[in-house]
């Protein structure tokens, strides 16, 4: 006697009467047709892509040792780095490394559970990239505003607190997203117009009701969009009110080199995220929105390393020490 007999009624008898009407599969795998079905194209992405990601890790690797070497960076302000860098190395290996291994092999078979599994780990290294930017938006904003309380307001401590925060914020988060996604059901289609396994695209795949995800997507947009780009906007016009105030142009131009390449990174993510997100909510064009991904996936996590070396002083004069001491 099975479990359902012991309930007196048949699954079957207990589904909704849309989601019968369709003929439900229980997919083993999704079809990633990635960015161009062209066979002469392959070999030039695939070289393009393995060398954006290997600057990609290597540079955010360096930004790491750097400010692991030089006890001068032992601060609140690169610890954040510090864990804005990791965050994205494990942020483009969520999606990069499978889509070289699809174009080397031409094949863009990817497990229901590996899509599971890439979604997971998309949206929690995501969500970290966000919340640690607000985290260090915050962090300029004491250190500015309320000089005189920022050793004891951004004490290792309270850093150490905030990481971990937007940590467990972004796991819950991720967690939540992917066991919704597990509940729904997809048809026989289950080829993908993408690169790795887009949320949006999942969905439109989905045979059963998507409305609550579609929901919780809106949600996300809100939540991790909106109120970290409130509080950083927020953030940024107190610090200019207080740039405004400082009497001399050496001291304006020193606030604003420590803050600008914070804001460079802020607006290149939140830039290119917003893009793809927009592009995706008006446009039905999935390659157009693929081709539009790699910017937020792979080129600003790319670039986050050359803005802050280029850019910051105190991590320049690390890298030419770090150099000094190599034999």
């Amino acid at each position: 006697m099975n479990f359902s007999s012991l309930l007196g009624v048949s699954l079957s008898e207990r589904m909704p009467s849309f989601v019968k009407s369709q003929n439900l599969t229980s997919v083993s795998e999704f079809i990633l047709l990635g960015l161009s079905a062209e066979t002469e194209l392959q070999p030039h992405l695939f070289g393009l892509f393995l060398s954006m990601y290997l600057i990609t890790v290597l540079g955010n690797l360096l930004i790491m040792l750097t400010v692991i070497s030089d006890a001068h960076l032992h601060t609140p302000m690169y610890f954040f780095l510090f864990n804005l860098s990791l965050a994205d190395i494990n942020f483009t290996s969520t999606t990069v490394p499978k889509m070289l291994m699809d174009i080397h092999t031409h094949c863009g078979d990817i497990s229901y559970t590996g899509c599971l599994i890439q979604f997971y780990f998309f949206y929690l290294f995501g969500c970290l990239d966000s919340l640690l930017l607000t985290v260090m938006a915050y962090d300029r904003f004491v250190a500015i505003c309320y000089p005189l309380h920022y050793a004891v307001t951004m004490n290792h401590q309270q850093s150490g607190l905030l990481v971990l925060l937007s940590f467990i914020i972004s796991l819950l988060y991720s967690q939540v997203h992917c066991l919704m996604m597990s509940q729904l059901k997809f048809c026989s289609d289950v080829e993908i117009p993408h690169f790795f396994c887009d949320p949006p695209q999942l969905l439109k795949l989905a045979c059963s009701d998507t409305s609550t995800n579609n929901i919780l997507i809106y949600f996300h947009g809100a939540i991790f969009g909106g109120i970290p780009v409130s509080l950083i906007i927020f953030s940024y016009s107190q610090i200019v009110s207080s740039i405004l105030r400082v009497p001399t142009p050496g001291g304006r131009y020193k606030i604003f080199t420590t803050c600008g390449s914070h804001l460079s990174v802020v607006c290149l993510f939140y830039g290119t995220g917003m893009g793809v997100y927009l592009s995706s909510v008006y446009s039905d064009a999935a390659r157009r929105s693929a081709v539009a991904s790699v910017m937020y996936t792979l080129v600003a996590p790319k670039l986050n390393p050359f803005i802050y070396s280029l850019r910051n002083r105190d991590i320049k004069m690390a890298l030419g020490r770090i150099l000094k001491r190599t034999p």
